[in-house]
C-alpha cells in the first residue's frame, strides 16, 4: 500500500486483516533478513564495543531503501506502508538494535514529523535528501528535567524580528550529532496563556546553526553504537519559515508522532525477542549436560515454548496495530497496549536466553548479553511501560 498523502486513510471497517504476509512483505522481510545477516551481524560485536555510529553501514541501509519508508515517491521516499516498517524495524533488531534504532528513529521521529505536519516547501526541501541513507534527522523532545511529563520541558522559543530565538537543552536525542544528521525539530515553549499554561510549538533546526550545539553522550548500556546526544540551544535563531505547522500545535504533533513511532518500539522488541530466541534454541541444541542436548530436559524446553508463543503473541499484536494504522483507525490505545506487552516479552525472552547459555550468556562472545542490554531501554524510550500503561487506563474509561 503506498501512502498519497500526508493525511491519515479514512478508516474502512470492511477492510480485511489477513494474519499472513503478502508477497511483497515477504520479500521485504527476506531482503532485510539477508542484509542484516551478512552485513550487520559480522560487525554488531565491534561497533557494540567500541561505541561507534557505521556511516558505512547507515548508507548500505539507505542504498536498501530502508529511509523514508511510509514517505511517498514524490518526496523521494518508499511509499510503503507501516506493515513494512514494522517489518524492517523487528529484523534489523533481530541482529542489533543499534542499527534498527537509527533506522526507527529516523523513519518516525525524523522524517515523521517534517512529512505529516510540514507544508510542502518544507517536505520538497528536506525529505528527498533524508531518504537515501546520506542524510538523518531527528526530533528534540526529551530533556533533563522532561522526561515522561513532556509537558514540564523548559527550552523556549522567543519571538522576534523575522523569526524566533531558541534556548534550552535536549537530552537522550537520537541521530543528532553524527556527520549524518542535517538538523532537528525541536519542540518549545512559544508562550504561556492567561492561567500561564504553556503553548507548544516545533520548529526545524538545521545543522549548522550557529547557536545549536551538540554533544555525543557514551557509556551507555545499549544502542552502543547508535548515535545518541544532548543538544543544546543558544540564542539560537531560525526563521518564521522553519516552524512546523501551526503555532501551539506542538504538544499534539508530538503525541501523534510518538503514536506512530511505538510500532516502531514494538516491532524492535519482537525483532529483540526473535534473535535471542533462536541463539538461545541453537544453544540449547548443543550444549550437552548430563549427555544429552539440554533442549531435552523438561525445564529448558518448557522455557523456549513459553519464549516462543510470548514472541508470536506479542508479534500478532504489532502486525494488528500496523494494519489498524494502515487502513486509517485510532491506534492509541492499541499501539500503547503493543508496545508495553512486546517490551515486556522482549525483557523476559532476553533474560530466558542468558539463563539458558548460563555463565556462557554472561559473555560477550555468545552475544545474548547484548541483545539483554538493547532491550531494557524499550521498556523506557518513547513512554515508559508506566507511561503506556496510564494511556491504556483512560482509554478503557479508568
Amino acid at each position: 500500500m503506498s501512502l498519497a498523502s500526508p493525511n491519515t486513510p479514512p478508516h474502512n471497517p470492511d477492510a480485511p486483516m489477513n494474519f499472513d504476509l503478502g508477497s511483497m512483505h515477504r520479500m521485504l522481510r527476506d531482503s532485510v533478513r539477508q542484509f542484516a545477516e551478512h552485513e550487520i551481524r559480522p560487525v554488531a560485536a565491534a561497533l557494540d564495543e567500541a561505541e561507534t555510529f557505521s556511516e558505512d553501514i547507515t548508507r548500505k541501509m539507505g542504498e536498501l531503501g530502508l529511509f523514508g519508508i511510509v514517505v511517498p515517491a514524490e518526496y523521494g521516499g518508499q511509499g510503503l506502508d507501516y506493515m513494512s516498517y514494522a517489518i524492517v524495524c523487528e529484523e534489523l533488531a533481530r541482529v542489533d538494535g543499534s542499527q534498527a534504532a537509527t533506522i526507527t528513529a529516523h523513519n518516525s521521529l525524523g522524517t515523521g514529523p517534517l512529512y505529516y505536519f510540514g507544508n510542502d516547501a518544507q517536505r520538497k526541501q528536506y525529505l528527498p535528501n533524508l531518504c537515501t541513507g546520506d542524510g538523518l534527522w531527528a526530533f528534540g523532545l526529551t530533556e533533563p528535567a522532561a522526561g515522561s511529563d513532556s509537558r514540564g520541558s523548559k527550552t523556549t522559543a522567543t519571538k522576534v524580528e523575522g523569526g524566533w530565538n531558541i534556548n534550552g537543552s535536549k537530552i537522550f536525542i537520537t541521530n543528532a550529532s553524527c556527520a549524518l544528521n542535517k538538523g532537528v525539530t525541536v519542540q518549545a515553549v512559544s508562550g504561556r496563556d492567561e492561567t500561564g499554561k504553556p503553548e507548544f510549538t516545533c520548529f526545524i533546526v538545521e545543522r549548522g546553526n550557529a547557536g545549536l550545539n551538540s554533544k555525543t553522550m557514551h557509556g551507555k548500556l545499549m544502542w552502543r553504537a547508535s548515535d545518541t546526544a544532548e543538544l543544546y540551544f543558544d540564542d539560537c535563531f531560525v526563521p518564521d519559515s522553519a516552524m512546523l505547522g501551526v503555532r501551539g500545535s506542538g504538544s499534539k504533533q508530538m503525541l501523534a508522532t510518538l503514536d506512530r513511532g511505538k510500532i516502531g518500539i514494538a516491532a524492535m522488541a519482537v525483532g529483540a525477542a526473535q534473535g535471542a530466541y533462536e541463539l538461545a534454541l541453537a544453544y540449547a541444541n548443543e550444549r550437552q549436560q548430563f549427555g544429552q542436548p539440554i533442549g531435552k530436559f523438561q525445564a529448558i524446553s518448557f522455557m523456549l515454548a513459553e519464549m516462543a508463543t510470548k514472541i508470536e503473541v506479542a508479534r500478532t499484536m504489532l502486525y494488528r496495530v500496523a494494519w489498524m494504522q494502515d487502513t486509517g483507525q485510532i491506534i492509541t490505545k492499541e499501539v500503547a497496549m503493543a508496545k508495553w506487552f512486546a517490551s515486556q516479552v522482549a525483557g523476559e525472552v532476553t533474560d530466558h536466553a542468558i539463563q539458558i547459555h548460563g555463565g556462557y550468556g554472561l559473555m560477550k562472545d555468545y552475544h545474548v548479553e547484548r541483545f539483554w542490554r538493547d532491550q531494557r531501554i524499550l521498556q523506557i524510550g518513547e513512554g515508559t511501560s508506566e507511561i503506556q500503561k496510564l494511556i491504556i487506563a483512560r482509554q478503557i474509561g479508568c
